[in-house]
């Protein structure tokens, strides 16, 4: 599913990455741990298309990243790759419909099909009655369900997530963890997962334990 050999990745004088090897496999549930600075988001965004190493390669569904233009690298992301950030990246001025659906427009997809997928996906996820609000008439909950809903409308192959319950209180924690192993049993999908949270990490199919740019 995802193969990463070599990869290094230094800023500067200041080498983050140091030489990571890794195979994640379809449908694991795996979480990054580490301390701060040990190049897990690093990792992650390598992983996820967004950032370039400085030596290696990485493969996601048998695709070499590396051998993709920009412009296949774009299209590449935008239909197998979804992601969850820490503080949801919703734009405030479009409500939870037209925030999910946006990966779906930029793919090219119909409208009024997207828009049904969009309230699926928001029925699954329990928000079925917050359709039509925006960002800042949701609860930090509901605003990471939304996130979560964005980065599955194209039906990705995997998702990244970067310290996705980061900003939520451990109710929400917790119902959170229960989403991820819910959604890998309903929709087949991998998922990536940078995380301080240990609870999470531990249970996650699998932990990968960072330090000072290696795996340990």
């Amino acid at each position: 599913m995802i193969t990463a050999r070599g990869i290094k990745k230094q800023f500067g004088d200041l080498q983050v990455l140091k030489g990571i090897d890794l195979d994640i496999r379809q449908g694991e549930v795996v979480s990054i741990v580490g301390p701060s600075g040990a190049g897990k988001t690093t990792l992650l965004q390598i992983l996820g298309t967004l950032d370039k190493p400085n030596a290696g390669e990485v493969s996601v569904n048998n695709i070499a990243i590396q051998q993709l233009s920009e412009k296949e690298l774009s299209r590449f992301r935008n239909a197998n790759i979804g992601f969850v950030f820490q503080f949801h990246q919703l734009l405030p001025e479009f409500n939870a419909v037209e925030n999910i659906i946006l990966p779906a427009l930029i793919a090219g997809k119909n409208k009024a099909k997207s828009e049904e997928k969009a309230r699926s996906l928001l029925a699954f996820l329990n928000l079925h009655d917050r359709e039509t609000h925006k960002p800042a008439e949701l609860s930090g909950g509901e605003k990471q369900r939304v996130a979560i809903a964005r980065a599955l409308i194209n039906d990705p192959a995997v998702v990244f997530a970067d310290e996705p319950t980061g900003s939520l209180d451990s109710q929400n924690q917790e119902e959170l963890h229960k989403l991820f192993f819910k959604l890998r049993d309903e929709f087949k999908q991998t998922f990536v997962i940078v995380t301080h949270d240990l609870h999470l990490a531990h249970r996650s199919d699998r932990e990968i334990k960072m330090k000072d740019g290696y795996i340990e």
